[in-house]
């Protein structure tokens, strides 16, 4: 029945519909802890398949989630139904205006080749996120992403300018920035599925509790990132409700996740480049302690950034083949490092403004050393370092690892210091030791608790742990979601963290946008326990393998897509994802395999590997993932242990055997040149050696 019926949608659209294992297996799961095996994968080429694939869903009742590069952390881009990935092929910039600075976009637009093609002009997108080199426009919109430089740019919430939406319906709207005649007009238009929502926002922004549900229930505005459930706080100070600003949807759909609508494009307001001269101190500091009041004093000086990297990140980098000459600035063992950044007009104010810093910090007994750097290369270095945080979090030994979920919490600045040591009571009282990274600027600290998920023990404490983070987050009037999303991971928080009645207010919002609940269900409201389809908690007993190489310091992928980055990127990694474009071509689509296959469909004499073959298969084993991985997955190795451990107990093929035999046939085929190259280079013999038909054989010379 399910194949029929995927059979029948891939004949209504252009796009590509997948309803294999292999497919549906490399979609389970993205960068945060969860697993969720799909119906179908379907790859849409245009706003007409994105029509159809909605469609199609709402009258099978099939649940959609919306994907694109796949480097969500909270678990939103995987789902039980259709995932629908926009990246391979709706990722073309549509149109640039240089004099009203904007740019619209496909949804698949990877963020780094957005802002090379603009950057000529003189112009950027402002919010940049560590993973700008994968992620893509249509997920920083679901999870209205931040960045580096959010203390300048914001979030894309406030980039926004208009997006054309699919509705769950089926139905393409325009949602841009309305006054109140537009508005009023909006909720007068003849009855459809976007006058209801219309309707009914206007309905819940007119009544007083609302008002006073946000002002007391939801993040405290001194909170930048608050991404926790709706926007509707943000909608309450547009212009039909005594507001000073236009009225516009599209501010609610940046962090919706996908759970309100599908993106066709969207309109994006451009900056300016940034000030001609920039530099960095990069604090060291003794204790996190230090660091929390430092960031506080550097804050003073109008930084474009702060960012933080603690002592085990730092050391994860000493093993990562790609970070070691980005360590340069390093002195010692710090037990944090402060990276604050300037930017400036002039040279003058660039060294005044880092002078006046370090004196401040220098003479509240803050820090041990502060090397400054200069250069856009040097510079690159150190945000380099620290952009590989993610990645080399899986570095750590042991089988505990850092653990998202409560890593996305942002509160005041002002209020972080007590934040932070309210947090360390907490996972002291659970006997963890964390990870400290990331956004110190805008109250915001990636917090990775250190625990193995695999066992039962460890799932029970991080339940817990969640619950009495929310508590925290709720006290200090913070947000559970800085930047990453609610997802599976924070949903089922969001009761517990804003009270009941604002929890209604999303629910009954999700109702009139999704009244089938068919796209991304599960995420926002009506969410399953955080426990729930936790990979590491599902997988089985890893065998008990002899080996011919050692794995006992393995890389172990932790999806953050590194290497799907963008061909205009710089590296090598990975070289067949970035000529085909398709996940299967990738090294996190290796790793994946191997383990869905190795932890979960394991059998001794290897006869359903087969299609784990077939996705390592085009792996050229070039090394680029050794080199660049900061997980440091070694593919071609993995792929030679794989390979030796199949043709054990499978015959090896023809064109295998060949291939290995040209070493020594070389010099009998050469005796018969130009002749042979005529035989070696014929459609039957590239047939034979299971290479593309365009292929070209090198040509042999006469010994």
């Amino acid at each position: 029945m399910s194949f029929r019926l995927y059979q029948s949608l891939s004949q209504k659209i252009k796009g590509d519909v997948y309803d294999t294992k292999t497919q549906r297996l490399l979609y389970a799961t993205d960068a945060s802890s969860y697993r969720k095996v799909p119906q179908a994968v379907v790859r849409p080429k245009d706003k007409a398949d994105l029509i159809e694939v909605v469609r199609f869903c709402g009258l099978n009742r099939i649940p959609l989630t919306m994907r694109a590069g796949g480097t969500s952390l909270a678990g939103q881009a995987v789902g039980a139904g259709v995932v629908m990935d926009v990246s391979k092929y709706m990722n073309r910039v549509l149109e640039i205006n240089v004099d009203e600075r904007w740019v619209k976009v496909e949804p698949g637009v990877i963020l780094s080749d957005l802002n090379k093609q603009l950057a000529p002009l003189g112009l950027m997108f402002g919010p940049e996120t560590s993973t700008a080199n994968r992620c893509c426009i249509g997920g920083m919109i679901g999870n209205n992403s931040c960045g580096l430089h959010s203390l300048v740019y914001g979030s894309v919430r406030e980039h926004i300018i208009e997006i054309e939406t699919i509705l769950s319906d089926g139905s393409v709207v325009l949602f841009e920035p309305l006054n109140r005649t537009a508005f009023a007009n909006k909720c007068h238009a003849a009855d459809c599925l976007e006058t209801r929502i219309y309707k009914h926002i206007n309905r819940v922004l007119k009544d007083q509790e609302t008002h006073d549900l946000i002002a007391t229930h939801f993040p405290d505005n001194d909170v930048p990132r608050r991404n926790m459930g709706y926007a509707i706080d943000i909608l309450a100070q547009a212009e039909p409700f005594g507001g000073d600003v236009p009225f516009n949807f599209a501010k609610l759909l940046a962090g919706s996740e996908g759970t309100l609508g599908v993106t066709v494009w969207a309109k994006l307001n451009l900056v300016p480049l940034p000030p001609k001269f920039s530099g960095m101190v990069a604090a060291h500091f003794a204790t996190l302690k230090e660091a929390w009041e430092a960031n506080l004093v550097a804050l003073n000086h109008k930084p474009v950034a702060i960012e933080l990297m603690d002592d085990k990140i730092i050391a994860c980098t000493e093993t990562s083949m790609a970070q070691v000459p980005n360590r340069f600035f390093l002195k010692g063992t710090p037990a944090a490092v402060l990276m604050i950044e300037f930017a400036f007009e002039t040279e003058a104010e660039l060294n005044a403004a880092i002078g006046n810093c370090i004196a401040d910090l220098q003479a509240a007994a803050l820090g041990y050393h502060f090397p400054r750097i200069f250069g856009s290369a040097e510079i690159n270095k150190v945000w380099e370092l620290r952009k590989a945080g993610l990645g080399l979090l899986a570095n750590i030994p042991g089988p505990k690892k850092g653990t998202a979920g409560v890593e996305d919490t942002a509160v005041a600045a002002r209020l972080l210091p007590a934040y932070m040591a309210d947090i360390a009571e907490l996972f002291a009282s659970h006997g963890l030791d964390s990870i400290y990274y990331a956004h110190i600027a805008t109250g915001e600290i990636h917090l990775r608790p250190l625990l193995n998920l695999k066992t039962v023990s460890d799932r029970e404490i991080y339940a817990r742990l969640l619950t009495g983070v929310a508590q925290l987050v709720k006290k200090y009037r913070g947000s559970m979601s800085g930047e990453h999303g609610d997802g599976r991971a924070r949903s089922p928080l969001i009761p517990l963290i804003m009270g009941e009645p604002a929890y209604q207010l999303f629910c009954d919002l999700k109702n009139i946008w999704d009244p089938l609940a068919i796209l991304n269900p599960g995420v926002k409201v009506m969410s399953e326990p955080v426990t729930e389809n936790l990979r590491a908690g599902k997988a089985k007993q890893f065998p008990d393998l002899e080996t011919w190489f050692s794995f006992k310091a393995r890389g172990m992928c932790n999806g953050s897509g590194d290497c799907r980055k963008s061909k205009v990127s710089s590296g090598l990694m990975c070289p067949t994802y970035q000529a085909s474009g398709d996940e299967v071509q990738s090294t996190r689509a290796r790793a994946n395999a191997l383990r869905e296959y190795l932890y979960d469909g394991f059998d001794a004499d290897w006869s359903s590997a087969h299609w784990v073959k077939e996705v390592l298969d085009l792996c050229i084993s070039c090394k680029g993932c050794k080199a660049e991985c900061p997980s440091n997955v070694d593919m071609a190795k993995l792929k030679a242990e794989f390979l030796q451990q199949y043709y054990a107990v499978h015959p090896v093929p023809l064109n295998v055997r060949l291939i290995a035999w040209l070493p020594a046939l070389s010099p009998l085929i050469s005796a018969f040149a130009p002749l042979s190259n005529v035989f070696v280079n014929s459609l039957f013999t590239r047939k034979l050696l299971g290479f593309h038909p365009e292929a070209h054989l090198p040509w042999l010379v006469l010994f």
